[in-house]
């Protein structure tokens, strides 16, 4: 009897520690995605295109902010070389978005996101657009073939090596925009991210203040990426001020419980702090590349939502067709009056891998 209440007690104990424990269902968008229109989104012919960030003016246009980079180099790595930030817009969540411009351009080498732009997110705060991105530069020349885009290749070294966190900023969500003189987020000796910062997710609260959940890297023994992807969260007073790493520079999720994950969306409410992720290897979701939903009331400590699925890379389309894509990447969700109206992706054709799609473009499916 001993035994059996021992083992039953551990069970409960392992349980709770794996923070899989939720007071109640809060995920709002698991069985409430709806289908998917074929003319969505935003994509271009001649490009790549990745990273979608919507904001709504106030004459009701919405505006996209994406990345892109042209088809004529491979998908992966170029966009650590090559990638520009544009922006789209749409009369509707939903579209078709229309290309309007460039909105952060190669700029030169000697500039720490010189040569490539990437990860926008876009916000609004007092009468000022924020736009948060990754940076990279290299000192090399344009490249001039596919063949001279590698994984191992200089500029896929050079380029991913100084991946970092950036701000720029405008009166008008057609600019012109300033973009910071340095990162709000470098790297830093002995930590999990002294290798790079990426993947900025930030939230600016209504004292000005901002909160940021990122991607970073380490260098170690791996080559090319160095180790293993971690997240974190960083705060800042201002837009305009230096970002600290919390949790004493170390990275959330770090417990051997978790899965890696990627592609953080950041967004806040009246119960808390909400955090869907990328799940990389399925531990959380049971699916690979599926979405995956935490609270928090202090950003650092997080449980996972009693539905950890907050979406799956199969899509159902207008005409009743399902359809696995083969990347469902960098989720962000549009609110309006507080509740999540669109969600967009950056996805791509395929069986999976960058390797092996021929078109990438910005996926939006309504949330119903």
């Amino acid at each position: 009897m001993l035994r059996v209440f021992a083992a039953i007690t551990l069970s409960i104990a392992t349980f709770i520690s794996l923070g899989t424990v939720c007071a109640q269902q809060t995920n709002p968008f698991f069985g409430h995605i709806g289908k998917v229109k074929y003319k969505s989104g935003f994509s271009m012919d001649d490009y790549w295109v990745w990273c979608g960030s919507v904001i709504k003016d106030e004459k009701g246009t919405y505006h996209m902010f994406a990345s892109r980079w042209p088809k004529k180099f491979p998908f992966h790595p170029t966009w650590m070389v090559a990638s520009e930030i544009v922006r789209a817009e749409s009369p509707t969540p939903e579209g078709p978005y229309t290309f309007k411009e460039v909105v952060l351009p190669a700029r030169g080498a000697q500039y720490w996101d010189g040569r490539s732009t990437h990860n926008p997110s876009i916000s609004k705060y007092g009468d000022k657009y924020i736009l948060f991105y990754m940076g990279s530069t290299h000192p090399f020349d344009d490249p001039k073939d596919a063949s001279q885009l590698s994984l191992n290749s200089v500029y896929a070294t050079v380029g991913r090596s100084n991946k970092r966190i950036g701000v720029a900023i405008a009166d008008a969500l057609t600019g012109p925009w300033k973009r910071l003189d340095k990162p709000v987020l470098d790297s830093k000796p002995n930590t999990f991210y002294s290798f790079l910062t990426s993947n900025p997710a930030p939230l600016i609260r209504k004292d000005g203040s901002v909160l940021m959940v990122f991607k970073g890297r380490a260098y170690g023994q791996k080559y090319p990426y160095q180790s293993s992807q971690k997240i974190g969260i960083a705060y800042a007073k201002s837009i305009q001020d230096t970002f600290t790493v919390l949790n004493n520079n170390l990275p959330l999720f770090a417990d051997a419980a978790y899965s890696e994950f990627e592609d953080p969306f950041l967004w806040e409410d009246k119960d808390g702090l909400h955090l869907l992720m990328k799940d990389m290897t399925s531990k959380m979701t049971g699916e690979h590349h599926a979405g995956v939903l935490f609270h928090s009331k202090d950003g650092v400590k997080w449980v996972i939502d009693k539905q950890p699925k907050a979406y799956s890379r199969l899509l159902q389309f207008e005409d009743g067709k399902e359809i696995t894509m083969g990347q469902l990447e960098r989720p962000f969700v549009l609110f309006e009056k507080g509740k999540p109206v669109c969600m967009f992706f950056a996805t791509m054709d395929g069986k999976g891998g960058f390797e092996n799609g021929t078109k990438s473009w910005n996926i939006a499916i309504p949330v119903n």
